[in-house]
């Protein structure tokens, strides 16, 4: 199966965007590689709001959030994960609304650090994030007119929650699913077995739409996400095969497998890599010489 990615998007930045009845987004002003045009927040409900994903820590957005809210309580602000493109705005959101911070809770690994391992996502984490609940998974909140039940997605980080709008079709699937690129998968913050059965877990769901975290809706979520599980297990099938060709390296790998990606996500690559060869060892289909780690040598198991 082909996987399509589909990078057409406006951002529309410092102003908010209709998708649906009640649904606005909102996308920060803060492009890169790993965030495409930037962060989106959305914005639920008419009269008393809800906020999925405030985003970064950025006074240009904060200004847009505030006037979309156009004095309008917010009861709740929902948190999908704690990367600090998505999380640190909840503070100051939260002071200036006394809205009350949901999230599966606060930032941890995947996995703990071996010994003398260093986690290179450090910086994009916010640690300080301390939700005021935390959400259980198939829990429902319920506002005016609105209720979001929390479907728990760990793999690109191990706190990683989508959100539904029970009623609407529409699921807010943050870094789990998104139409411009796969999601970054990195350990020891994400984990490749968690993000494939949370994404088998998304495909048992009828949602019609996936809205997420960065670029434009997931407009036939079921194929598109059968797309991403066959790319995931197509990489998995090309980290095996440059195995039997005798690299040894995640480096090697990543020089085979990823010529044609931009070199400034080749970092990024060799972290996805290695969450899919943490797999691979995990289920005896490859070996490591000592830990599994990015500086780790590898070989297909015998």
């Amino acid at each position: 199966m082909t996987l399509k990615f589909d990078a057409r998007f406006d951002p529309s930045y410092g102003s908010a965007v209709e998708l649906a009845p009640g649904v606005l987004r909102i996308t920060a002003q803060n492009p890169s590689p790993f965030t495409f045009h930037g962060t989106n927040s959305y914005i639920i409900g008419r009269d008393t709001l809800a906020v999925i994903d405030p985003g970064p820590e950025n006074d240009a957005h904060f200004n847009t959030l505030v006037e979309a809210i156009a004095g309008r309580p917010v009861s709740h602000i929902f948190v999908s994960h704690t990367h600090r493109d998505h999380s640190p705005l909840a503070v100051r959101l939260k002071a200036a609304t006394g809205a009350t911070v949901l999230a599966e809770g606060p930032h941890r690994p995947a996995r703990q650090l071996r010994i003398g391992e260093t986690n290179p996502l450090d910086a994009s984490a916010d640690t300080e994030f301390r939700p005021d609940i935390v959400l259980p998974d198939n829990s429902l909140t319920t506002g005016d007119g609105w209720s979001i039940r929390t479907v728990l997605t760990p793999g690109h980080t191990a706190n990683h929650a989508a959100f539904a709008l029970e009623g609407s079709g529409i699921l807010f699937s943050a870094d789990h699913v998104m139409a411009w690129a796969t999601s970054i998968v990195a350990p020891p913050d994400g984990a490749m077995a968690d993000y494939m059965r949370s994404l088998d877990r998304l495909l048992e769901r009828e949602d019609r739409v996936l809205l997420p975290g960065h670029g434009g809706p997931v407009t036939a979520p079921k194929t598109f996400m059968r797309g991403l599980k066959a790319h995931r297990k197509m990489r998995e099938r090309a980290v095996l095969e440059r195995l039997k060709l005798g690299d040894r390296s995640i480096k090697a790998i990543v020089e085979a497998i990823y010529r044609e990606t931009d070199p400034r996500l080749h970092g990024a690559a060799g972290l996805s890599v290695l969450a899919h060869l943490e797999d691979l060892v995990a289920r005896g289909l490859a070996t490591s010489d000592g830990e599994v780690s990015i500086d780790g040598v590898f070989r297909p198991a015998a």
